[in-house]
């Protein structure tokens, strides 16, 4: 009764790993990879050596809310026309066996800071965000993953029954005219990649610079699950199967010892050998009975994850006239996490164990193009990596490409202390078959709208509003597999769907010194 627990933690818009909203200024217009601006020290470094020499900061604080939902169904062929042949209709799921399992994730404060300095021609930069992560994500019903084992116990104490019936003529009375179980399981994850990124401009000339930096990464994971309490109904009754399954065990390993002594104590051959006989029936029963209520105990995981790493980057940036063109390019940051685990029943998170963890490179293009003194369009393309960034047990080859990025975006000066701008964003995952995904660690191709405004409070200093929500696709699944069951394997076909939700608010201050 083999359980993985294990949640990713919250990817907000980006890469597989990657957030790229590091900025208010990016939540109200998406396509930032061609602007001049404080905001370009994550998206366009190289563009913030056109900004005013002198001192620039920024300050963000995000609000983000996400559901993740998936679907699950378990069909089994071997057991259509029985009531056993949709199992997860015996724990809430509809009448095809189809369950759903929500989990919810909230980032209530994600800070970001942004500074540069910026002389005649040289610039210096530091920054300050989640890469990736950020938040938890809480499943307070477990996974689908967690139940198609647990799912199949109603049919496995039926055929157990129908076993021993058929060859020893014993009722064991584990069948039930109202089959069902139960379970709590639960399971919590964090997950945060802290950047923290350096870097230098150089203006070669009144229209072309470059950046080259490196972005410091550290990872903390956190992750606390649990599977306790499994039941099943038997007899009428719900049942606790741990507590079950030892009485019963206690029960017919004293009926071996009472057969036992009742075969020492007679001298009737025959009888003596019906006694040792029932006596070792009894025995084995016992035995079987105590090895089987360890697959019902209770499990709980507790592991906390670590690593860290350095991201080269370079850019360049051209400026001509009303047309800027911004370019950046990411390299793959290969890490390892390490586990320091306090306990782990699962046998999947062993303390020490190193697992490849790498954060995924990215090219980016933008251009911004000013139709009028108070009118600017942009445009923008990102491109990740994921193929190349190493993932446990190579998950990454499962991949059927690379994740790419359109983005769009308009600003408007309404007045001299008024900005205004809307943005939109494609995100295109090459998913495949859906081999990569699991309702574990799961991502979704996606539309992504924001909007907001920027208003000048004093001569140097400015506050940024803005708002933006995801709409994920959903991704069906299907796939075969089988679960051990009365030493058989019996295979199952299994369904997912997967999608997901995401709202982000936020609120940030620009100022220059």
């Amino acid at each position: 009764m083999a359980a993985a627990i294990l949640i990713s933690g919250t990817t907000l818009a980006g890469g597989l790993l990657t957030n790229t909203n590091s900025n208010i200024a990016f939540n109200r217009n998406f396509a930032r990879d061609g602007i001049i601006g404080i905001d370009g020290v994550y998206s366009n470094p190289a563009g913030v050596a056109f900004m005013p020499n002198g001192f620039h900061l920024s300050f963000n604080v995000q609000n983000v809310y996400q559901t993740r939902t998936i679907e699950s169904g378990m069909t089994v062929p071997a057991l259509q026309g029985t009531p056993f042949a949709h199992p997860f209709s015996f724990n809430g799921g509809d009448e095809n066996g189809v369950k759903k399992f929500k989990g919810e994730a909230t980032v209530p404060i994600l800070p970001s800071i942004q500074a540069a300095l910026n002389y005649d021609k040289w610039g210096f930069q530091a920054g300050f965000s989640l890469i990736g992560g950020g938040g938890k994500c809480t499943f307070g019903k477990g996974l689908g993953s967690f139940e198609r084992t647990i799912a199949m116990i109603p049919a496995l104490l039926y055929q157990t029954n129908q076993t021993y019936l058929s060859q020893y003529g014993l009722d064991l009375g584990l069948g039930s005219a109202t089959p069902g179980y139960s379970v709590d399981s639960y399971i919590k994850g964090q997950q945060y990649i802290f950047g923290f990124q350096l870097g230098a401009t150089y203006k070669v000339n009144e229209h072309l610079a470059a950046y080259a930096g490196m972005r410091f990464n550290y990872i903390y994971n956190k992750y606390l699950g649990s599977i306790t309490d499994i039941s099943a109904n038997i007899g009428g009754n719900n049942e606790r199967l741990y507590d079950y399954f030892s009485t019963r065990a206690n029960e017919a390993l004293t009926a071996a010892t009472v057969y036992e002594a009742q075969a020492a104590a007679t001298a009737d051959e025959a009888a003596k050998a019906q006694l040792a006989q029932a006596a070792a029936l009894y025995a084995k029963m016992g035995q079987t009975l105590d090895a089987t209520k360890n697959s019902f105990s209770d499990k709980h995981l507790d592991c906390t994850q670590n690593g860290w790493g350095i991201t080269p980057i370079i850019g360049l940036d051209y400026k001509a006239g009303r047309l800027n063109v911004g370019a950046r390019l990411e390299f793959t940051n290969h890490l390892n996490i390490e586990n320091d685990t306090k306990r782990d029943d699962t046998g999947l998170f062993a303390h020490g164990v190193n697992t490849p963890n790498d954060i995924p490179g990215i090219v980016t293009l933008g251009a911004q193009y000013e139709i009028l003194p108070t009118l600017r369009v942009m445009g923008s393309y990102h491109y990740f990596f994921d193929k190349n960034a190493e993932m446990a047990d190579g998950k990454q080859k499962k991949l059927s490409g690379n994740t790419q990025e359109f983005l769009a975006g308009v600003e408007w000066d309404i007045t001299k202390d008024l900005l205004v701008s809307v943005g939109g964003q494609r995100t295109s995952y090459g998913l495949g078959d859906g081999g990569y995904l699991n309702d574990m660690s799961f991502v979704t191709s996606s539309y992504s709208l924001g909007f907001g405004a920027k208003f000048k409070i004093a001569k140097n200093a400015s506050i940024n509003v803005a708002y933006f929500f995801t709409d994920y696709e959903n991704f069906d699944k299907e796939y075969d597999s089988a679960v051990s069951l009365a030493g058989q394997n019996i295979p199952t076909h299994n369904t997912d769907r997967f999608t997901r939700t995401n709202k982000v608010f936020g609120a940030g201050i620009d100022i220059d010194f």
